[in-house]
Order: C-alpha cells, then structure tokens, then sequence
C-alpha cells in the first residue's frame, strides 16, 4: 500500500517548468463554443456542412457546457461528481482516523485507573523535583516538566466525579505528594494543587460522609494546614493568579469548616489570625477575596463554641469586629454589593461570637452595646440587624448575659427598645425584641434600678406596652391556631408511624406560622402578672391564665432532661406557672 509519507509528497514538475500566467478567455469564442453540437470541428463548422447558424435554431434543444455526468455517481448531498478519492488515498485518510483516534472511547475511571495516575503523578513529581534540583540555574531545562506536572495535577479533577475512589485516594501516597505541591517554588503549580483540593473537599461533591472524611483527614494529616498559610504569605493578591490561588485557600478553608470536629482542627490561632487581618485590610471597595474572608471566619466561628472563646479572649476579635461595623451606622452598603454580602457576615460573625459569655463581657467592654444603640436609632441596613445582635447578647444564662442586660439600661437603650416595639415591625424584629424583653425581665436582679425601670417602661402611659402584648398574643394565637387546625386535618388521614414521620415539618410550620413569638409572648405576659397586679389583671381578663399556662407547660416538656444548663429554665416556667394559679 502506498505510505502516507508518499502520498503527501510534491508531485514531481519538469526542472524547467513555470507558473502558468493566468489568461482571461475570449468571450466571444466562449460563447461560439458552446453553442456547437457534438458533430462541431475545431474550426467551428459541422462536420456535416451544418453552419453556426443552422446550430442556434435548435439552441433550445441543446445544453451549453460539458455533458454532465449519470445521478448515480452523486453524492448524498449532491455537491461532488463520483468519488474522487483513488484507492490509495481512501487507504492512507482511514489510516490517518485510525491513528488519530476517531473510535475515542471513554476512558474508565476505576481503582486501576486511579493506580495508574497516582503512579504517573509519582514519577512527574519526582522527575520535575529531579531536574529543579540539577539545572537550578537554568530554568530553561526543567520548564518542559513543569509544564507535564502542571497538566497531570489537573488530572485528578476528574477523581471529584467519582467519590466511591475517595477512601482509596485518602490511603495512596498521591494525597501527601499532591498537598507537598503547595510548597512548590513556583506558585503556579501551587495554586494548581490548591484548586484540585478546593474540587475534591467542595460540598457539591456527592459523596458518602465517610468518604469525604477520609479524604479530608488525609489532608489535615498531609500537613495541610501549614503548607496553607505558608502559601498564602507568599502570595501576592495584585496578581490576579494570586488572587485566585487565595480564593482557592479560603474555598478549602470553608469547606473543611463545616463540620465542628475539622473546623477545631483547621482553626488554630494562626488560621484565625490571618482571617481577621484580612477581613481588616483597607481597599478602595470590598473584594471578593476580602468577603470571603469574613465569611469563612463566620463559618468557622458557627460551626465551634471553642473557636468563638478562642477569638473573644485570645485575638480580641470582637472589637476588631465592632470597628469593622462602625461605618455602617449610618451608612448603608450598595445593595446586591460585596460590599453587603461582607458587611452581612460580619453582622453573623459577631453574633455567634456574643452567645458565649467570654463574647458578651468582650461585647460590653468594647461599647458595643452603645454602638447597637447608635444603629437601632439611625441605621437602615445595620438597624435589624443590631437588634438581632443584642437579642443574641442579652440571651443565655450566665452573669455576662446580665451584665448585658444592665448595660442596655444604663446606656439609656429602654427608649429605643421600647419606640421601637410600639411601631408596626415585621415578624423577625418584633422576634428579636421580645427576646430581649425575656431576658430583661429573667435576669436584671430583682429590687435593682435597672430591673425598676424596665417594669416602670411596661407599665406607662396606661399600660399602653401591656395592650400592645395582649393584641399581638392575640394575632399570633389565631395564625398558630390556623396552621393546628391544618396539620390536624392531615393527621387524621394517617397511620401512627406516617404521623411520627411528619412530626419534624409540623413542627417547622408552627414557627412559620409564629409559634415562638406566641411562646415567648406567653412568657413576656406571666412575667409581668407576676411582678405587676394591674399586669395581671389585664392578662387575666383579656386573654385567660389557663391558656399561657398550657403553654409554659408545654414549654417547659420540652426542654432536654439531660441537659444541666435546662435545669434553671425549668425551674422559671414552674415559678411562673404558679404565680398564675
């Protein structure tokens, strides 16, 4: 068969052959020629004496141009006359697919698949470490390797695909070969690893939890986290390289992050440290990179009680947050910004950091009440969300809880608090404040100042804050008592075990349906029956003691039986319910 080597060769031309010049034919002895027939000599007359004229009085039955040639050698579209392609060539074009691979078949992704890579990987990593260690000074010879190491980390995205090789992966030497890679000396090849791992831990990876947690201990275990913050020291975010491989460290920083055990082990000091310098740097306007920071550190900071302690006591995180917030006073972030996503995570961020005592005595210490205050009085976009955040500060059991409580007096917050709740407020806010008003009345210390004035703040003008309880308490017994009347509709159409299946999104619908604002309203109302008899007076008239107390009841059966730190609130719903007898 001829080669194909051969077939492409340039044809063979005489040693004295030229380019043709091109030359325009003479239309005249164009058009003569194609009106003779057949019989036509090449000197324009028919053989049979017939003249030029004799011709065009049957032009009509005669067709210029050559003869075309039979249908049946068209092709299926009609556009080639016959083949055209000799034996030979039609050989060597199958020979060219053959080799160029038009039967490509999909590789398959399966633990041998997975061996080869790893072994494949093995050996550019070692190859590529090898020559950078030989030609030091001449890059020149071992960027062709970088560039085959590159390309083989890029391979292993496609081991995110196939999970059920996670626990496989998690036991083979790659794991640590491809986490050393973030100590490479050029940054590229960093950034690369760093990306494969943000892919392989991403939480849209559809894997069982004791794959992924195989995959994420090895990482830890791989030295992960040091070689993490090491890379980013040296990163420089004014490249935009840089500022990807950044994003990429905080990806995998948020996805190990979700889970409390790993979020303990990823948030040592130094991990914590660099979230909050970089959730401080100035910028012109708020980059991705920036918020992205506060939002792992929200992350991190919901996930772990200690991880919270940690960034009260030891890295002074509340105040750091407070400052952050100050600018927001007054002045709300674009919307649908960044700018707003960023300043919303800081709002959480601190939030979760103020339920735990050590945040709350850090929250009073650094007038963070005060700045609440500022914000309910003439903030928009900081307004509701201050009001959660005090909500959450004043809540809990503990002294710091009450401290927070006395500090909310003493900085004159009954004025806010109270305008705020006489106004029409959306569910959520109105939520937040009788949270407040809760805690206020539990925990400021009987016969204070402070508790006087609280009392004093529900009680005048008539008793104005008491009818304003009662209505809402009325408003959300008759939603609450809609929702039963559904969920009972349902139940009575269902099996014991179809009903206990369904108990959870019940439940889920009472608080839609307002079940913890008319639970805490209830408290709210026996509260101050308990400590006012004008208060309970009006209580009992318009809304009945027998209701609130089937609710305190109810209140108090749930509470955990086990848990040490429900031993007090029980012990409240059992006083309340008696002074209501």
């Amino acid at each position: 068969m001829t080669s194909v080597d051969e077939l492409f060769k340039k044809p063979n031309l005489p040693s004295g052959s030229v380019k043709r010049k091109f030359e325009a034919p003479d239309p005249q002895q164009a058009y003569k020629s194609a009106k003779l027939g057949d019989n036509a000599s090449p000197n324009g007359s028919h053989a049979n004496g017939a003249s030029v004229e004799d011709a065009a009085d049957d032009d009509d039955d005669i067709e210029a141009g050559p003869e075309l040639p039979p249908d049946e050698d068209e092709d299926e579209e009609g556009r080639f006359f016959g083949g055209g392609v000799t034996k030979d060539t039609a050989d060597a074009l199958e020979y060219i697919d053959e080799q160029e691979g038009d039967s490509y078949t999909e590789e398959k992704v399966d633990p041998a698949w997975l061996r080869r890579l790893a072994n494949s990987f093995e050996r550019k990593v070692n190859k590529n470490a090898e020559l950078r260690a030989r030609y030091e000074s001449e890059p020149q010879k071992f960027m062709a390797s970088e560039a085959d190491l590159d390309s083989e980390i890029k391979s292993w995205s496609l081991l995110s695909e196939h999970p059920e090789l996670y626990s496989e992966f998690a036991q083979s030497e790659a794991i640590g070969q491809l986490v050393g890679l973030l100590a490479h000396e050029n940054t590229d090849i960093a950034i690369g690893a760093i990306q494969i791992i943000a892919e392989l831990v991403d939480e849209d990876v559809e894997a069982e939890q004791e794959q992924w947690d195989s995959v994420a201990n090895a990482l830890l275990e791989a030295d992960l986290l040091d070689l993490l913050m090491s890379n980013l020291a040296r990163l420089d975010e004014n490249e935009e390289t840089d500022r990807n491989g950044v994003y990429y460290s905080l990806a995998v920083l948020e996805d190990l992050s979700g889970q409390q055990t790993f979020a303990e082990r990823m948030g040592q000091e130094k991990v914590l440290l660099w979230l909050c310098n970089r959730s401080k740097n100035a910028e012109k306007t708020v980059s991705q990179n920036k918020q992205y920071a506060v939002e792992v550190l929200q992350v991190m900071l919901q996930s772990s009680p200690l991880l919270r302690r940690r960034l009260a006591v030891d890295l002074d995180g509340v105040d750091l947050f407070l400052q952050l917030l100050a600018t927001y006073r007054k002045r709300d972030p674009a919307k649908d910004s960044t700018e707003e996503e960023y300043a919303e995570n800081l709002f959480d961020a601190i939030t979760c950091v103020v339920d735990e005592p050590e945040g709350k005595r850090r929250f009073v210490e650094a007038e963070g009440v005060e700045l609440a205050l500022i914000m309910l009085k003439e903030g928009s976009f900081s307004k509701l969300r201050a009001v959660r955040l005090l909500d959450h500060a004043c809540g809990g059991q503990s002294q710091a809880s009450s401290g927070v409580c006395e500090k909310l007096v003493e900085a004159a917050g009954l004025k806010v608090i109270f305008n705020m709740f006489m106004k029409k407020a959306d569910s959520s806010t109105m939520e937040h404040l009788l949270g407040i008003f809760t805690s206020m009345l539990r925990l400021l210390p009987g016969e204070s100042a402070a508790r006087i004035r609280t009392l004093a703040k529900f009680t005048e003008k008539n008793y104005e804050k008491v009818a304003k309880l009662i209505n809402l308490r009325t408003d959300y017994s008759r939603k609450v008592g809609a929702v039963e009347k559904e969920i009972k509709a349902e139940r009575s159409d269902l099996s014991e075990i179809e009903a206990a299946e369904r108990e959870a999104e019940w439940f889920s619908r009472r608080l839609d349906g307002g079940l913890f604002c008319h639970q805490t309203l209830d408290v709210v109302l026996a509260w101050l029956s308990a400590e006012d008899l004008e208060a309970k007076r009006l209580v009992g008239k318009d809304v009945g003691f027998e209701s609130i107390k089937r609710s305190l009841q109810d209140q108090m059966d749930g509470l955990d039986p086990e848990a040490d730190d429900e031993e007090d609130t029980k012990e409240m719903f059992g006083t309340l319910i008696s002074f209501l007898q």
